[in-house]
């Protein structure tokens, strides 16, 4: 990829285990899992999924949490909670993201509308935890 402007690139996320929140990811949330065998075989610190052509989360094992010296003090921040990250689809992917979610009893909130967020007014959204209790937020445009 040649384009240089600002986008994300991608989010850590903390997890309890890490094979377990890729699964979660792959089969609820339809994700594409990344270096899972890798580190299962210890040679990577933490494995991945795809958000998008761009974008991934990284499954951070909480053990890596006292190695976070990049910054002073930046090991006792390690962990702390962010409120929510919000994954923009298809309204197709959306409603087969609900449906799976609530197949596999995991609990959804209800249907918001005209919620606001990075493109403006989303026509419908709902939040979820994943198995680690961090919440997302799912959302279509149009």
């Amino acid at each position: 990829m040649t384009d240089n402007t600002t986008r994300l690139d991608h989010v850590v996320l903390w997890v309890r285990d890490p094979v377990a929140a890729a699964d979660f990811y792959e089969k609820a949330v339809g994700l594409e899992p990344l270096r899972v065998t890798e580190f299962t075989a210890g040679e990577v610190s933490f494995p991945s999924v795809r958000l998008n052509e761009e974008s991934i989360f990284d499954l951070a094992p909480f053990a890596l949490a006292e190695g976070m010296d990049v910054l002073p003090d930046a090991a006792a921040s390690a962990g702390h909670p962010v409120n929510h990250v919000c994954l923009a689809l298809s309204e197709h992917d959306f409603d087969a993201l609900r449906a799976r979610l609530e197949e596999g009893g995991v609990p959804v909130s209800g249907i918001s509308r005209d919620a606001f967020g990075a493109r403006g007014a989303a026509r419908r959204s709902f939040y979820f935890r994943d198995p680690d209790g961090n919440i997302l937020e799912a959302r279509h445009y149009a």
